[in-house]
């Protein structure tokens, strides 16, 4: 008998996110076809994506309209380098991202992944300063809790031991500042005043060493992979007149919160108050998301006043980073076509619905004793198992119970969270609850295998 995907995946791949030690007690599910917001196994058994496969399929597997585009554009040009060439799907693609800015950010930079958008982002704001005269401004700000990546610059400004600390001797210092996480909020706070304080702690930090930072990087209203930490738009509001005042850029990690993700295609678009002007950030990435599900891409949207100070007769002021596949055109059509989807049909007003039905029918969860810090915004919900009742191994034991109700859903440490395709209906949503909380009492009534080790988190 032949051996099976799982088998040979773990003879022949090493996984990412994935301590392979424990590969054998959690094997990875050998998948052959996805559709909507299914996917199946080599048996012919179905998992919900609650995850959207790392937060990247928005609209469900072999979406017929993104699978035209490419098989269009696969006949057209596959692939060309973007260095000396161009093509029509990457300036379309940085044509009508800049336009959903109202054209404030443009000159679209590709890259390939979302830390790479990063790498990108952090290497402009370095040499935009020095292009500029403003050589000392070398250092970088991030929150406390932040998640930007697994490159050695992302991880400089990534706070997830797990990820970081083998590596520290490699990294360059950044300066940790409070995260307006909402669930710190001490008893008679709001989340606006956890954030008031978060804003505090940074402007002292501006005023002490403004003249020595170049950026701060931050996701827009939720920090996703230290567990869906939720936060008040007022900080953003708040971060970007402190950047404007001591000449600090602001640079968006909207990786995994952008498209649509949080109720605006942009993130950053709720930073401003009802009727007020749009606030922007300096720099803006991009990744997961965009393409659909389908295909490596990234890219970081600018200001023009970035973009202009490399613009020089000397070839070492330009910005010379670069990918093989950068601007793939493959990628920015299947990106051309997610754009497509938000355009043709008012995907964010049928996304609040689908959020109204999928919360409502979560209910039961709201005052569950074994839970805490129930949120949700936009297409992004999720709740912490109160530790008592997580025990050893929680995120393994919850995905594995999960595979047996049909979910595909990997915790982050003891916070579950979902963030399912934009397919979801009521009887989807209630079916997907049940399953839910089926999952969370199997858990609940096992006895903890491995109860004298460790509980280890897993990601995403």
């Amino acid at each position: 008998m032949p051996a099976s995907l799982t088998q040979r995946s773990l003879q022949a791949v090493w996984h990412p996110c994935t301590q392979m030690q424990r590969a054998a007690h959690a094997p990875p599910l050998g998948m052959v076809r996805g559709e909507g917001p299914w996917l199946f196994d080599e048996a012919g058994r179905r998992y919900f994506d609650t995850s959207s496969s790392w937060w990247v399929n928005l609209f469900g597997h072999s979406d017929v309209g993104i699978n035209n585009a490419l098989k269009d554009q696969l006949d057209r040009l596959p692939h060309v380098m973007l260095a000396g060439c161009t093509h029509s799907p990457a300036v379309e693609l940085a044509e009508r991202l800049s336009q959903r800015t109202g054209h404030v950010l443009g000159h679209c930079f590709f890259g390939s992944d979302g830390a790479s958008a990063v790498e990108i982002a952090l290497k402009m704001s370095f040499h935009y300063w020095r292009n500029t005269g403003q050589a000392d401004k070398t250092e970088f700000v991030c929150l406390r809790q932040s998640y930007h990546g697994e490159t050695l610059g992302a991880l400089a400004v990534t706070d997830v031991a797990v990820f970081r600390d083998a590596y520290d001797p490699l990294l360059m210092r950044a300066h940790l500042v409070m995260s307006p996480d909402a669930r710190q909020a001490a008893p008679g706070e709001t989340a606006a005043d956890v954030a008031q304080r978060a804003v505090a702690a940074l402007r002292t930090l501006f005023e002490m060493r403004a003249g020595h930072i170049a950026a701060i990087i931050l996701e827009p209203l939720v920090q996703a992979a230290t567990g869906m930490a939720m936060y008040d738009p007022i900080y953003l509001r708040q971060v970007r007149a402190l950047c404007d005042a001591h000449e600090v850029l602001l640079i968006a990690d909207e990786i995994a919160v952008g498209c649509g993700r949080t109720g605006t295609f942009f993130a950053f678009e709720q930073a401003a108050l009802p009727g007020e002007a749009p606030i922007w950030p300096d720099l803006l990435c991009l990744s997961k998301g965009i393409s659909g599900g389908y295909l490596p891409l990234s890219l970081v949207l600018s200001r023009p006043a970035i973009y202009a100070a490399f613009l020089d007769d000397d070839v070492a002021r330009g910005f010379l980073h670069s990918h093989s596949y950068s601007g793939n055109a493959l990628a920015c059509r299947a990106a051309l076509a997610v754009l497509d989807h938000f355009d043709s049909a008012d995907v964010l007003q049928a996304n609040r619905l689908r959020a109204a039905q999928f919360t409502q029918a979560l209910a039961r969860l709201y005052d569950d004793p074994r839970l805490e810090h129930f949120r949700q915004i936009g297409m992004i919900w999720a709740f912490d198992v109160r530790e008592p009742f997580a025990g050893p191994r929680f995120a393994e034991r919850f995905h594995l119970a999960g595979r047996v109700r049909e979910l595909l859903i990997r915790p982050i440490g003891r916070t579950v969270y979902l963030m399912p395709p934009y397919v979801l209906d009521a009887p989807l949503s209630d079916w997907l609850a049940q399953q839910l909380r089926a999952t969370l009492d199997d858990v609940f009534h096992q006895t903890p295998p491995g109860a004298d080790r460790p509980s280890e988190p897993a990601v995403a």
